[in-house]
């Protein structure tokens, strides 16, 4: 993005209306140059209005993330393992950078965030859909020395901490499912992405991505292949938010989400996923529930039962036998 359009979205974002004389004298350029650049922004899918004899604006302004602002609205224990922030207006993927910032220095403690990802990417490969300033998209990297072992349960510890964010927002009714999913009303609200740089069994670097819907327009979510809703629904029907109803300053919940991560990767590798089974099981979208989990070779149907201390899927197959499982490339749904 140019300077010239960051410094028209500035001016727009609070959502009135702004002369193009005024745009063009603030940006020094002519009223035909700043028409060009607003057609650039509203390829961004921002709603652009326009009035004659008053001017422009940006409908409903735009929510700009500002890192400033949230290192501000860190709590103490995050700003001292926060090592750096880095936000961008568009990336391939933050999960993506954050992995190259990892493998070429040291970077625990480092946090990415965008305002869009071409790239975006969830598990299993699949595209994460990701328009412009309307949703978290969120890396951050931390160093580990005991390898791949002594994080296990750690998307699922990620998990808990999302739904204690969301909880403290007003969002009510926050799932969690396997392994790295949150949920309201059977609806996908957003998701963990964990990625593993070095030795797995050593010292290594985990990036762990998390992506959150907060305000998903309608078009775009179009493209998501599931049910899904977005913290702004929820805060709307649930009328639960102690102020602004139905709103979500994205600045807010970035540095609540960091506050949360940050200070629980300082002490997962010591407590491990223990000290969030039950929570995470009290929020379980599928307990009880007939699902099948597929693996690259076959399909198991059977009843969950929550997870164990290491959360790995606990299935109640044929005959009252438990099987568990952990890792690879698994894919869990409900049977219709």
């Amino acid at each position: 993005m140019s300077d010239t359009q960051n410094k028209i979205l500035d001016i727009l974002k609070d959502g009135e209306f702004h002369s193009g004389e005024t745009l063009g004298e603030q940006l020094g350029c002519s009223r035909t140059a700043i028409w060009k650049q607003l057609q650039k922004l509203e390829a961004l899918g921002l709603v652009i209005e326009t009035t004659k004899g008053t001017g422009y604006r940006i409908v409903g302004g735009v929510d700009l993330l500002d890192a400033e602002e949230i290192v501000r609205s860190l709590s103490t224990t995050a700003t001292e393992h926060l090592a750096k922030i880095e936000v961008f207006q568009g990336i391939d993927s933050t999960n993506k950078y954050a992995r190259e910032v990892a493998e070429s220095s040291p970077a625990s403690g480092t946090v990415v965030l965008a305002e869009q990802q071409s790239a975006g990417r969830g598990r299993r490969g699949k595209n994460w859909v990701s328009p412009f300033a309307a949703n978290i998209y969120l890396s951050m990297v931390w160093d580990f020395e005991q390898g791949a072992q002594a994080l296990e349960g750690l998307s699922l510890a990620i998990g808990v901490a999302v739904k204690r964010v969301l909880t403290a927002q007003g969002v009510d009714g926050v799932k969690l499912k396997w392994p790295n999913d949150i949920y309201v009303e059977q609806k996908k609200l957003g998701g963990i992405l964990l990625e593993m740089v070095g030795d797995p069994a050593g010292q290594c670097t985990v990036i762990v991505g998390v992506g959150l819907n907060v305000t998903m327009p309608v078009n775009s979510g179009s493209e998501i292949e599931q049910d899904w809703t977005d913290v702004t629904t929820e805060l709307t029907r649930q009328k639960s938010a102690v102020e602004n109803a139905g709103s979500a300053s994205r600045n807010v919940l970035a540095a609540a989400l960091i506050s949360e991560i940050l200070p629980l990767l300082s002490t997962f590798q010591s407590q491990g996923f223990a000290a969030y089974r039950d929570e995470w099981q009290a929020a379980d979208a599928f307990y009880g529930q007939a699902a099948v989990i597929s693996t690259p070779k076959q399909s198991i149907e059977g009843v969950v039962r929550g997870v164990d201390t290491n959360g790995a899927l606990r299935l109640e197959v044929q005959g009252g036998k438990i099987e568990s499982f952990i890792g690879g490339e698994l894919s869990l749904r409900l049977v219709k």
